[in-house]
């Protein structure tokens, strides 16, 4: 079936480089079982859940001219055994030669004549365990109607549910002349319309997703956001090189709570950013850069909060949540832990979705794993404004609070790969799960030498809460 790409879609597709490719990563590590987990039971598994994620069996087709955005397409020639990989690391392989792969991994570029998306198998880690990494494309994941992968791979126990037989019969793909006579019909039939998508991807955005009934309200929120003005001048934003540099923090989801019993008027997001506040604060004191009492790094940290239909009711396919952009200015200025906190619960105590956040509770509730689909949609909400108006990004979800499995696997460990934005070198995805925090780091391999700093630097921040809260 040919679909036609979303504005923010085609513009997800065509406006990525090489240096900063718009793919949504994650890194989960698995307790290995006693007979291991072969390719062939991973493969299996995802091979029986595609049909609830049609997107990961079409590719993107151009039209020629320019004249239409391209369009979605079925793979005839669909491989799963391109998609789903296997490598190695020499055995016993470290947790620092698994981040080095990870960032070797994620700078490369999907290839854009198949579907969007890669998934590896990797084996030979120390500690009896495998790591599964998965990459998809900005443009395959909208949390609505296309989940990410690893949204539907995980089950709540280690029995694999039973699915029906699977047969896919990929429709015909239309010929270029085709393709291009679907566009003149659209010209023809909408010109203005089709004019103003060539000119402009947010008009066709307000004008064909029929979206327009949350324009008012999507259209108060970017008022808000660009009122912001440009974001202060940091270290953080450079230049953006093709390599990346990998690294992860965890920390107990009990400690941030304690901290936030502590102070009232606070909740755990406020807590995970008054701990990043901190460690950027060290970091840029660690490199001898001017820090004064009023220095502030900006960040944009989506909220997700909850949809208006009923969280029961909610499946694969459907909306899973909303997620509102927020800007928050990081006190890394401020030498006392409690006032950093203090000041950024109450700049997100004043955002209009702080009432309706969705928690790990929530989650819970819903079918499928939703941190991989959330963060998507969390940077899909950033990369509609202009990396100028932040310094990073910081994407925080919450997942559940109970053991998961990936093909009868144990689930022990998730962290977010978040892409680099432009002129943005280091990108933060924060993951709740099992009574956890997960924090993976993405950043620039040459302007960030030192991101392995950051881990210890977290660590230390978040102490000195919990000291100040006793």
């Amino acid at each position: 079936m040919v679909t036609r790409l979303s504005a923010s879609d085609a513009s997800f597709f065509r406006l990525e480089n090489s240096a900063t490719p718009m793919y949504v990563g994650s890194l989960s590590i698995l307790r290995k079982p006693r007979g291991g987990l072969s390719y062939e039971t991973l493969l299996g598994a995802v091979e029986r859940r595609l049909p609830q994620i049609p997107r990961y069996r079409q590719k993107v087709r151009e039209v020629k001219f320019g004249l239409a955005r391209p369009v979605w397409v079925d793979d005839r020639d669909f491989d799963i055994t391109y998609h789903v990989r296997r490598s190695a690391l020499p055995s016993p392989g470290s947790d620092s030669q698994l981040h080095e792969l990870i960032a070797r991994l994620g700078s490369r570029p999907l290839d854009k004549s198949r579907p969007l998306w890669e998934m590896y198998l990797i084996e030979g880690l120390a500690k009896n365990r495998v790591a599964i990494y998965t990459k998809s494309h900005q443009a395959l994941v909208n949390g609505m109607t296309a989940l990410e992968i690893g949204h539907v791979i995980v089950d709540r126990t280690n029995k694999q549910p039973e699915f029906g037989e699977d047969i896919w019969i990929p429709a015909r793909e239309p010929s270029d002349r085709q393709l291009l006579v679907g566009a003149l019909g659209e010209w023809i039939a909408r010109p203005t319309v089709q004019a103003a998508a060539v000119r402009s991807a947010v008009t066709e955005a307000v004008t064909n997703t029929g979206e327009l009934a949350d324009l008012g309200r999507r259209a108060a929120d970017v008022a808000r956001t660009v009122a912001r003005g440009t974001a202060p001048s940091s270290p953080l934003n450079k230049t953006v090189s093709r390599n990346r540099r990998f690294s992860v923090a965890s920390g107990s989801l009990e400690d941030f709570r304690l901290v936030r019993a502590r102070y009232d008027d606070c909740d755990v997001n406020d807590v995970v950013l008054a701990v990043v506040a901190g460690a950027l604060r060290n970091w840029l004191l660690s490199r001898g850069e001017p820090v004064t009492a009023t220095t502030t790094v900006r960040a944009m940290a989506p909220m997700s909060v909850y949809p208006d239909a009923d969280i029961d009711s909610t499946g694969p396919g459907q909306a899973i949540s909303k997620v509102a952009p927020f800007l928050v200015d990081l006190p890394v200025g401020e030498a006392n832990p409690v006032v950093r906190l203090s000041q950024i619960c109450h700049a997100t105590e004043s955002h209009p979705t702080a009432a309706s956040l969705v928690d790990a509770r929530t989650i819970v509730t819903l079918t499928g794993f939703g941190p991989p689909t959330l963060h998507a949609m969390g940077i899909r909400v950033a990369t509609s404004f202009s990396a100028r108006q932040f310094n990073l990004l910081i994407t925080n979800v919450p997942g559940a609070q109970k053991q998961m499995y990936i093909a009868g696997t144990k689930l022990l460990e998730t962290y977010a790969v978040p892409p680099l934005l432009h002129n943005q070198v280091l990108a933060i995805g924060v993951t709740s799960y099992n009574g956890m925090l997960y924090f993976g780091i993405n950043a620039d391999r040459d302007a960030m030498s030192d991101v392995e700093m950051l881990p210890s630097l977290l660590r230390e921040s978040l102490d000195e809460l919990l000291d100040a809260a006793k």
